[in-house]
């Protein structure tokens, strides 16, 4: 081996391992420095947050396009808080033997407790919406409908990404189903009600009360609990107090339309009344595909990815980068079956353009990357050792939260 072979060997080990060893991970679950927590309640709290039910024989899923007249607030509340059921997520109990190590049993117990909102009632099944991390890992799930009843539910489908989930229960004790708003006619100072069942059901069907505080509100999440900010949840912001057992719940307007489902809230001590609903319109798209497929499909590059700006400046000082460069994707794997590997794209690669776009880090990649439909092509621009390039990418289709 020349000397020049041995040097470029050692200078690329050194480089991987100042590379994965570099990395500043940004807090979970953080946007502008502030915690974002969802907001289920897990089993060993005092309490545990539960939900309502539902009943209204209906055939289809009701969705409203025009905003009803005002109603009284109570009369509202009335009508629709049936719709609003508790969803219990359980699992397998564990213990510890007398040999110090845990085991799994064969008993499920609540794990964690959140809130849905029934939204049609056909062929023999009440269907509930509610969030992915409400169900996130069940072995068995259960929903406690407003009249006290317990009925075992199945997964109908989920999505990760845009943290919602379908389950569905046998009809028989339903009558009551919520109809979905355009929330795209919401307004920010209207009035805002939030439905579930805030630390358990011991607090089934609480009603708090605000205004919608802003729409299409950027909050930057971790959505696959890496420690990096992977995604942004265009949401509904309410003052409406939103606790723990709250999430899956509705966000109603002053005419008993569902204009949101609530997910998640500021979770800093100095921050009261800033809780985050997800849009009944992207609401009613996903959970249709999720009736249809079970799952929402993505496009896909094959690749693991940091943001660069969460690299150190010594491993960036090594990958040779134009001073102008301050932002983007450091590639730091391939799939060797992906669509990145067919197309050229290597480890420590930094994307900085894709389809046009500029691409500031993981967040605004995916958003870029998942407006395409798999077999699309897409040019992405990256730097190599210093060099700018360009490539197309045939994308391929994944459901899993990877790119």
């Amino acid at each position: 081996m020349s000397q020049e072979q041995l040097q470029r060997k050692k200078s690329s080990k050194a480089f991987k391992n100042g590379f994965i060893g570099g990395l500043l991970g940004g807090a979970v679950a953080v946007a502008g420095g502030v915690g974002i927590m969802a907001v289920t309640n897990p089993a060993n709290q005092a309490t545990t947050p539960a939900t309502q039910p539902s009943q209204t024989q209906v055939e289809t899923t009701k969705t409203s396009t025009a905003t009803k007249g005002g109603t009284e607030i109570t009369k509202v509340v009335a009508e629709v808080k049936n719709a609003v059921v508790s969803v219990i997520n359980k699992q397998s109990t564990s213990r510890n033997n007398l040999y110090g190590t845990q085991q799994t049993g064969g008993e499920l117990a609540t794990a964690s407790e959140g809130s849905g909102v029934i939204y049609k009632n056909e062929g023999g099944y009440a269907y509930i919406v509610t969030n992915y991390h409400v169900i996130a890992k069940s072995q068995e799930l259960e929903v406690l409908l407003a009249d006290g009843t317990r009925e075992k539910a199945e997964l109908v489908g989920s999505d990760q990404w845009t943290d919602l989930a379908v389950i569905r229960i046998a009809n028989t004790n339903v009558s009551t189903v919520a109809e979905f708003a355009n929330s795209d006619d919401v307004e920010v100072g209207q009035t805002a009600i939030a439905i579930g069942s805030p630390l358990g059901s011991e607090f089934a069907t609480s009603v708090t009360q605000g205004i919608v505080s802003a729409t299409n509100r950027a909050v930057a999440t971790d959505v696959d609990g890496d420690g990096q900010e992977d995604w942004v949840v265009t949401a509904i912001q309410t003052d409406a107090a939103i606790n723990p057992g709250n999430s899956g719940g509705a966000l109603i307007n002053s005419a008993g339309q569902v204009i949101g489902i609530n997910s998640m809230k500021i979770s800093k001590s100095s921050v009261e009344g800033m809780g985050f609903a997800i849009p009944s319109n992207e609401v009613v798209s996903i959970i249709k595909q999720l009736e249809e497929n079970g799952k929402i499909t993505r496009p896909a590059l094959g690749i693991s990815m940091v943001n660069l700006t969460s690299v150190n400046t010594r491993v960036i000082q090594q990958m040779n980068l134009p001073a102008d460069v301050k932002s983007g994707v450091v590639i730091a794997e391939v799939d060797s079956k992906g669509s990145a590997k067919a197309a050229g794209l290597q480890a420590y690669d930094v994307i900085v353009e894709m389809d046009g776009q500029k691409i500031e880090g993981i967040q605004n990649l995916r958003k870029v990357l998942y407006s395409h439909k798999v077999g699309d092509k897409m040019e992405v621009t990256y730097y190599r050792n210093g060099q700018k390039q360009t490539t197309t990418i045939s994308l391929t289709e994944t459901s899993s939260p990877s790119l």
